[in-house]
């Protein structure tokens, strides 16, 4: 094939997929930041394209161009070994959008998402939502529009997107209140074992939900009836707060829940739900009284807050490399266990005082990592329930005991194979030494050393081999990063304005 025709299919494929979204040129060239005239002639396949630009456009559109991640690979080639320095500010919560895309369902009138965090996990709701006729459109590069029909078309739902994301199973809250019969395919995500549904079908029961679960659908059907007592969550789940709430939220009369998680998400929905309408008592507790609306149309504009796992990834970067960095816009109610837990190991940095998020809630603060020698906690590192240390915060722990003078245990009591993953940094030089499936011994500090390696299939241990792989002196690989991609928004770039040396390299 010669490049003009090359270059004429992509352009008929860009195309298509615009209009297919109902955008014009113009709508895809503020998008992307560039001019329409530059739009049509990609069209036409009269402009050079790189795969750097197509992946961008796929992701805008929410409808890949070129299926990168099963004909090839998204591979990072980093060079290790060198400090870090300036400051970076945190971006919005994934888990929030993941949540607030998911309430929207609950709306009729339009709902725009601020600053939404781009990345694979956003895009494949996106998917599933323009595929039961939902219409969204990126504004602004990162505002996020959302127009819901009358009726959704659930019978088109997009299997194959819904599938890879965990968070598909968040549609049964918002939607037994609308439909009294739907199909949801299986929960995908990262690969961490088995996560049961029973607690997000436990706390949904007293709505009148029932579920009738196959090997590739749950298939549900309602019998709308009101709670006649508390809900009590069997499992201080995120999520499984976030549904049951969803259901409470449109629903006419008060529901209190019991064992809710504090989380932050959880408290980004809150805010949301609020903001149309729906009473919410208790918010940051574990008990929360909703009393909910019969319907919700509402022109509605919500900033999700930032996100403390990405500013706990920005933190054990600094560490690992050994580097004075600032983390700008950090959530510190989401983190001060952690930073008491570092400083308890010898970590010095400051703070600044206190601002809020433009969601007018969320404690945010600047902090600045300071030169310091670890030692080994005194005691294990593990995960608990907020306000515990988060259990997607225990893996970044994990990699920066692995700097720290001595031995430290880690327990990940929550996934029941994700400790297994730590022993992946052996090959980049760390001292691990696997208990069982839930409990490593970290011995430090380590004498890192470059490596090739394939990403794991699970997004926390993945950004660990990456953060690893900035302190390893020498050329290493990471091969397959979709799972980081799901929960980063240009981690790679980002990364290397604190002076990272990281290359995306595309395989075909």
């Amino acid at each position: 094939m010669n490049s003009d025709t090359y270059l004429e299919k992509i352009g008929n494929l860009i195309q298509e997929n615009r209009i297919m979204r109902g955008w014009t040129q113009a709508q895809l060239a503020e998008a992307l930041d560039t001019s329409q005239s530059a739009i049509n002639r990609i069209e036409k396949g009269g402009q050079n394209i790189s795969l750097e630009m197509i992946a961008r456009i796929g992701e805008v559109l929410a409808r890949p161009i070129v299926n990168i991640n099963e004909e090839g690979k998204i591979n990072f080639k980093v060079r290790g070994g060198h400090e870090l320095s300036g400051e970076i500010n945190v971006k919005t919560s994934k888990n929030a959008a993941v949540a607030l895309l998911c309430a929207s369902l609950l709306n009729k009138g339009t709902t725009t998402l601020r600053r939404v965090a781009r990345i694979e996990e956003v895009n494949r709701l996106i998917e599933v939502l323009n595929s039961i006729g939902v219409k969204t459109r990126w504004k602004d590069g990162s505002d996020l529009v959302i127009n819901p029909p009358k009726t959704l078309d659930l019978k088109n739902i997009d299997v194959a997107a819904a599938m890879r994301t965990r968070s598909i199973i968040m549609f049964m809250g918002p939607l037994l209140n609308q439909y009294n019969k739907f199909e949801l395919p299986f929960a995908g995500g990262c690969n961490l074992g088995v996560r049961t549904v029973e607690p997000h079908l436990t706390g949904l029961e007293p709505f009148g939900l029932s579920v009738d679960a196959s090997q590739d659908a749950y298939r549900v059907s309602v019998k709308k009836t009101s709670p006649d007592h508390a809900i009590l969550l069997t499992e201080r789940g995120d999520t499984v707060t976030e549904n049951v709430i969803m259901a409470a939220a449109l629903h006419p009369g008060t529901v209190t829940i019991r064992n809710a998680s504090p989380n932050y998400m959880v408290q980004d929905l809150c805010f949301f739900l609020q903001k149309l309408g729906v009473i919410i008592e208790g918010i940051g507790t574990t008990t929360l009284k909703i009393t909910g609306l019969e319907s919700i149309d509402q022109e509605v504009e919500y900033f999700p807050s930032e996100d403390p796992i990405e500013a706990m990834s920005f933190i054990a970067a600094g560490i690992v490399t050994s580097s004075e960095i600032t983390i700008k816009r950090a959530p510190i109610e989401f983190l001060e266990i952690e930073l008491a837990i570092l400083s308890g190991m010898g970590l010095k940095y400051e703070i600044t005082p206190e601002y809020r998020a433009a969601n007018e809630q969320t404690r945010l603060v600047d902090i600045s990592l300071k030169k310091s020698k670890l030692h080994a906690p005194k005691d294990k590192l593990h995960s608990m329930p907020f306000p515990g240390v988060n259990m997607d915060n225990l893996p970044f722990l994990g990699l920066i005991a692995t700097v720290a003078e001595g031995r430290t245990l880690v327990h990940d009591w929550s996934y029941e194979n994700r400790a297994i993953y730590f022993t992946e940094l052996t090959k980049l030089g760390a001292n691990i030494e696997l208990v069982d499936p839930h409990r490593v011994y970290i011995a430090g500090p380590t004498h890192w050393k470059s490596t090739d390696m394939i990403a794991p299939p699970a997004l926390r241990p993945s950004v660990v081999i990456l953060l690893a792989m900035l302190a390893a002196p020498g050329v290493s690989t990471l091969r397959d990063v979709y799972s980081i991609n799901r929960g980063y928004e240009e981690l790679a770039k980002r990364l290397n304005s604190l002076g990272a040396n990281i290359e995306t390299i595309y395989e075909l």
